[in-house]
């Protein structure tokens, strides 16, 4: 799979669309679509399920210096508002903020970022280190380890400074039980 048939995948999605272009037209500073909603439409795509099928969030990722928990909650019921369709939830995290509630929620260590794209670089899984980003001319794509595992559909671990094997192995539970499809590989 190459990153043009990975975002046409992606795309088939409408709600990944429109999440896009939703945040195209609010210009977020360094906005992504990214992970789960990417990597599950893909897989739906290739067990011809519905495009939707298993999601059960939206998660978009931006970069706003403004680390006030104000300014993220107005973006976050921003999203709330534009996507309250039923079955439609928009989980949106501004990356410069992560690291002052992180360590409090989930008891490991969260580093401060400096991009969104940090931010994805950390997620459990290594497959779902995945984004999109509408642009004027199209889509920007960010896949550090292309698109073998997501196409393999392959669960591996991503281990880092937040990574934890009790929630890589729920997360990869949940995946398993939804698309039996999958291979995951050991936390270990």
């Amino acid at each position: 799979m190459n990153q043009s048939e990975f975002l046409a995948a992606a795309l088939r999605n409408p709600v990944n669309a429109a999440i896009s272009d939703e945040l195209y037209r609010l210009a977020l500073p360094d906005a992504w679509l990214v992970s789960g909603c990417l990597v599950q439409t893909v897989w739906n795509g290739l067990t011809n399920r519905a495009p939707d099928y298993g999601i059960n969030d939206y998660d978009v990722f931006y970069f706003d210096p403004d680390i006030s928990w104000q300014a993220e909650d107005a973006v976050i019921r921003q999203l709330q508002n534009a996507f309250a369709a039923p079955g439609v939830t928009v989980e949106a995290r501004n990356q410069a903020r992560v690291h002052l509630w992180y360590p409090q929620k989930h008891g490991l260590p969260y580093p401060p970022l400096r991009c969104s794209t940090e931010g994805i670089d950390r997620f459990l899984t290594r497959n779902t280190k995945v984004g999109i980003r509408r642009t004027q001319d199209g889509y920007d794509v960010y896949a550090p380890h292309g698109f073998d595992d997501i196409a393999g559909m392959v669960v591996l671990p991503n281990p880092g400074p937040n990574f934890s094997p009790a929630n890589y192995a729920d997360k990869a539970a949940r995946w398993k039980k939804l698309w039996p499809e999958v291979t995951v590989l050991p936390a270990d």
